[in-house]
């Protein structure tokens, strides 16, 4: 079994900063890619930034440029550095891994939410 834990959320105003981590535990073997997505109320999940075990990184055209994301394989944790938040980026933050091989290894965190508001 694999546990996949977010922390890092919170109350910021525009323009600030904050840094989702999110460290994965128990039987993991293969290769993963980690990652980042988010919902808003009403929206749909989507995809913020990923990263593969080699360091290849993709975001979503909404971030790019303001948010970072990184990985330390010896540790299973995967962080998302956001800076200059924008009221649009409120939303619940999952963490999520996923085998590059067999589909049905695909491990989600409970989520953690992350308000943009003054």
């Amino acid at each position: 079994q694999v546990q996949v834990v977010e922390s890092g959320g919170g109350l910021v105003q525009p323009g600030g900063s904050l840094r989702l981590s999110c460290a994965a535990s128990g039987s993991i073997s293969g290769i993963y890619v980690m990652g980042w997505y988010r919902q808003a109320p009403g929206k749909q999940r989507e995809l913020v930034a990923s990263i593969s075990s080699s360091g290849g990184t993709n975001y979503a055209n909404s971030v790019k440029g303001r948010f970072t994301i990184s990985r330390d394989n010896a540790k299973n944790t995967v962080y998302l550095q956001m800076n200059t938040l924008k009221p649009e980026d409120t939303a619940v933050y999952y963490c999520n891994l996923r085998n590059i091989l067999i589909s049905s290894l695909d491990y989600w965190g409970q989520g953690t939410q992350v308000t943009v508001s003054s």
